[in-house]
This record gives C-alpha cells, structure tokens and sequence, in this order.
C-alpha cells in the first residue's frame, strides 16, 4: 500500500472514516478536504450488488448532469460525407474518418474525452474497439453514442454540456464524476442527485437483494467519506 502523505493523514483525523454521511454532509466534507493546488475533480464510486459475470445485470446509462463537469469536453464524431459536415457544423472538435482512425490504431492518439459514431461507421470504427473500449470511450448504442446523422447536434450539445456516460466494472463498482471543488455546494449536490437517481432508475430487473451497497465520494486527491445508500 503506498505511503500516505501528512496532508492526506491529517484530513483522515478530522471524521469518522467508518461512518455513514447524509450526501449534503459528504459533498460540503469533501470540498473542505480539496486543498490541492488545482481544482480538484469531485466522485462518487459505488459498490452494487450486481455480478458482473451476468450480461442481464450489467449496470450501463448516461445522466445528464444539471451543472456539468466544470470542463472543457473534447467530442470526436466517426463520420464522413454529409455526417462529418453535420458534425462539424454541430461543434465536433475532431472528425473520425479513416485517416484519424489509423492516426487512432498506429500512434495511440487519444486526445479527446468523448466518441460518437453513425452507424454507417461502426464496422471501420470496431477496428480500434481494443483501444477505446477500456478507455470506456468506445461509441455504443446503449449508450447513446451511435446515432443517426440527424441526431449529431443534440448529442454533440449535451455531451459537451455535461452528459455523462457510466459502467460497472469487472467487479462490480462502478465511478463517475460529478463536477469540480469549485462548484458551489448546491450544485454538486443536485449532480450528485441526479446521478444516483440515474443509476437507482436502471437497477437490473434479475438482480436479487441489495442493489447499491455502498457509496463513497471523494476528490482527486482526499480521502473518501462514506455515503449511506438511503
């Protein structure tokens, strides 16, 4: 286990680390606790119930955050012809035709923060899926991320004003951040609202017993305050 620092130490001392806080006490703790020389990104990080192993339990949506991320989010779109000028008009940073595809599959680049594809390009897309996949930035249609070229502008705009995409992973957890230190209280906590929300409206219907078994939040670099499921 790496050593932690004095600062870290100190901001552990000051709670009950095995305690349960109402999620308007975590989010005004974890603020306090964002001492960092930048603006630290505020989580959540859940522990479900799930197994993962099953395909009918998968934990997998988006949610529109009311406030944002407090940041800028760079959108590549997979498209050409009139979809790439649809995209391009709609405010795409990058245009994924083949040349960025292979510039994607030779040289590693990933200097983008979100993937939306047509479905006319989802066959030369597959071919960097093993990079973008675990990155979580492969477009997919559950995720609302292939869509029809007429549907580019609205998911274009929503993606760059906060629309967030989550995942279980292979263990059962699940990660999402849900804005900046900055942010006023209120509004972290109408993100932080809305995101459990969104993640209590998708429980899978074969899952038995306790759906969200704990919830932790937490900056870039604090420590974590235990939020109780209820």
């Amino acid at each position: 286990m790496p050593q932690r620092g004095k600062r870290y130490q100190d901001m552990v001392k000051t709670y009950d680390n095995q305690a349960d806080y109402s999620l308007a006490e975590a989010v005004d703790m974890v603020k306090k606790m964002a001492t960092a020389k930048f603006d630290e990104t505020i989580e959540l990080h859940l522990r479900l119930g799930i197994d993962p192993r099953h395909s009918d339990q998968q934990v997998r949506s988006t949610v529109m955050l009311p406030h944002g991320l407090g940041r800028t989010v760079r959108v590549v779109v997979f498209a050409e012809g009139d979809a790439a000028k649809e995209a391009q008009e709609a405010g795409a940073d990058f245009i994924g035709d083949d040349a960025l595809i292979g510039k994607i599959q030779n040289e590693g680049w990933l200097d983008f923060d979100a993937a939306v594809a047509v479905p006319q390009m989802m066959g030369k897309v597959g071919r960097i899926a093993r990079i973008l996949g675990p990155r979580g930035l492969m477009p997919n249609p559950k995720a609302g991320t292939v869509v029809p070229p007429d549907q580019l502008p609205r998911v274009i705009e929503e993606l760059k004003a906060g629309r967030v995409e989550f995942r279980n992973d292979k263990t059962g957890n699940l990660h999402l951040p849900i804005g900046k230190a900055s942010f006023e209280t209120e509004k972290l906590l109408e993100n932080a609202r809305a995101a459990l929300d969104a993640i209590e409206s998708i429980r899978p219907s074969a899952l038995k017993g306790m759906y969200i078994r704990r919830i932790v939040m937490t900056s870039t670099m604090g420590p974590a305050i235990r939020v109780s499921p209820n």
